[in-house]
């Protein structure tokens, strides 16, 4: 117990020096910030949840007790919470009834991914929301002070008495509009990647208690899709409403984006050069962002008909080998 205390506190202090470390304002530093769940995340998979939660609680305290209050609860919501809970959902198991390898070993069936990645959705839009709350607790304040502090960022290289431009404060008011879903965004592609990242250290070491999940093919469950279409119909609401709509919606197409590449990996299987296109897809919706809208499409049609189904169950059995 002593050794696991040990490695949870070294976790908690990895991920709390990796959070503060957006304070030095280095350009490294951003990509310190998006890992902090990373140490977490692993001491959870490979030392169980209680581990993380230690680790956690004692990050948590530290940050707050050497920068705030502020520091403390931003920690907690947005790493050592998710930490915690997506690996207690990783490992959580439960025997299948009447099936088992062998009578000592029953057979577990796993929490679903796709039902993990609704959580990672759930947590982009608490975290989001939360940051946006900050600023104000209507849409109009939160769109004013936003603008605002955009403007300040654009035209500090300017003189004072001068007046931002109109090219400015168009691309300002742009930037007000995307600002928010971008980081539904970012926080839903950093924690699922920090999840995959965690699970494949844990897997090398040894150390993760579960088979490696089959994730070309992860579903969401079926009322995500309604889910969607109420969220995208309260975003021409107005108001606080359509906001907070327009950050679920864009937390539920990143995940069927996610799903989309599932089953683009499913539909590629018999290619022989597989990897090619894959690796060719991926560097084309990094590079240029907007095709990222045909992957969303493709794993909305899967789930309305299911097409990784349909594709193998039509799908030749393989050669013999000689």
């Amino acid at each position: 117990m002593i050794a696991i205390v040990l490695i949870a506190i070294a976790a908690g202090a990895a991920s709390a020096l990796m959070f503060a470390s957006i304070v030095s304002g280095a350009l490294i530093s951003l990509l310190l910030f998006y890992l902090a769940p990373l140490p977490l995340m692993v001491t959870a998979l490979g030392w169980g949840p209680l581990a993380a939660t230690i680790g956690g609680i004692a990050a948590a305290a530290s940050l707050g007790a050497i920068f705030g209050l502020p520091y403390c609860i931003a920690f907690a919501v947005m790493v050592a919470l998710p930490s915690w809970w997506l690996g207690h959902l990783a490992l959580l198991g439960r025997p299948v009834a009447g099936e088992a390898v062998e009578p000592a070993q029953p057979l577990i069936e796993w929490y679903p991914v796709g039902r993990i990645l609704l959580w990672i959705a759930a947590f982009a839009v608490l975290t989001t929301t939360g940051a946006l709350l900050t600023l104000g607790s209507d849409a109009e304040t939160i769109t004013a002070t936003l603008r605002h502090g955009l403007l300040r960022v654009f035209t500090a290289a300017t003189a004072a008495d001068e007046q931002p431009s109109g090219d400015i404060e168009r691309v300002v008011d742009w930037l007000v509009i995307i600002a928010p879903l971008a980081a539904t965004m970012v926080a839903m592609v950093t924690l699922t990647l920090n999840l995959w990242l965690a699970g494949k250290v844990t897997q090398t070491s040894g150390r993760l208690h579960r088979p490696w999940p089959e994730l070309r093919s992860t579903v969401l469950p079926p009322m995500t899709l309604v889910a969607l279409l109420v969220a995208l119909g309260l975003c021409f609401v107005g108001g606080t409403i359509a906001m907070l709509a327009q950050i679920v919606t864009t937390a539920l197409v990143i995940a069927y984006a996610l799903v989309g590449f599932a089953v683009l990996h499913t539909l590629t299987l018999s290619l022989t050069s597989r990897s090619f296109w894959l690796a060719g897809t991926y560097v084309v919706v990094v590079v240029f962002a907007w095709p990222i809208v045909a992957v969303v499409a493709l794993g909305i049609t899967d789930a309305l008909f299911g097409v990784r189904q349909r594709y193998l169950r039509s799908r030749p059995p393989p050669l013999p080998a000689s």
